[in-house]
């Protein structure tokens, strides 16, 4: 059995998703909505986690004890932190590191106690197929949105990295504090709230994860104006184009 889960935060983040899938049934577990069926030959599972590091864990583990999965994508938005991430972007994980854990002086700051890491490394074989669909899902957001629902972005100009990825439990929404994980973590290259969790639900199981996250604001004092404005007409067609570009790609 070879299925995929299919994850986002946000119902602006997956609705799109939902849309191209030709015979999803929907499933209640754990209290939440699991949307299972097929796509372009794909078993799949598409599920809101919900926000924050907790509910990303919890789905995760669901996905894996109760749905099956035996790889996991997901998509969604984030804040940029390196300076050479705009707003519009993509930025496909390598690896996750959770910012705000902190044992120390027990433990090294933001490693994850008892398990010798702080940060776990994305699969590579399917962010290298996820890197390749978003760079394709770049020119088809380009050439699908109306100039009106661009929000003053340069799509064309619009780029996919790829690095490390950090979360918290927290909107991270201020100048001043994303100036502090830019200079704790100079590597970091967009800031969100449940990846890392799922990183390390993922390597206690062994499933491959991958994520890619469109960049919807700066995490800085704009980030409250920017980030609704882009959930509301722009990420959910990031998503739905990336999958489905990365679900032809890959191989049945």
């Amino acid at each position: 059995m070879n299925r995929i889960a299919l994850v986002s935060a946000m119902h602006e983040e997956l609705a799109a998703v939902l849309a191209l899938m030709p015979d999803e049934h929907k499933t209640v577990h754990a209290g939440r909505d699991f949307w299972c069926g097929h796509w372009h030959g794909h078993e799949v599972v598409a599920v809101l986690s919900r926000i924050g590091k907790v509910a990303a864990a919890t789905t995760a583990t669901a996905l894996i004890e109760h749905f099956g999965v035996n790889r996991m994508v997901f998509t969604g938005v984030a804040g940029g932190l390196a300076a050479q991430v705009k707003v519009g972007d993509v930025v496909v994980a390598k690896d996750f590191l959770q910012h705000d854990m902190d044992a120390s002086p027990l433990f090294p700051r933001h490693e994850i106690p008892l398990t010798g890491k702080s940060r776990f490394v994305a699969d590579a074989a399917l962010s290298a197929a996820l890197h390749q669909a978003a760079q394709a899902a770049l020119l088809d957001v380009c050439l699908q949105l109306p100039h009106e629902q661009r929000l003053g972005i340069d799509f064309e100009a619009a780029k996919v990295h790829q690095g490390l990825i950090v979360s918290g439990d927290r909107f991270v929404n201020q100048s001043r504090e994303s100036a502090e994980l830019q200079q704790r973590l100079p590597d970091a290259l967009a800031v969100e709230m449940e990846c890392a969790a799922m990183a390390q639900v993922c390597a206690d199981y062994g499933v491959p994860l991958a994520a890619v996250r469109a960049i919807s604001d700066r995490a800085d004092d704009a980030a409250h104006h920017d980030f609704p404005r882009f959930i509301q007409h722009i990420a959910s067609r990031y998503s739905a184009a990336v999958l489905e570009r990365l679900l032809i790609a890959l191989p049945v």
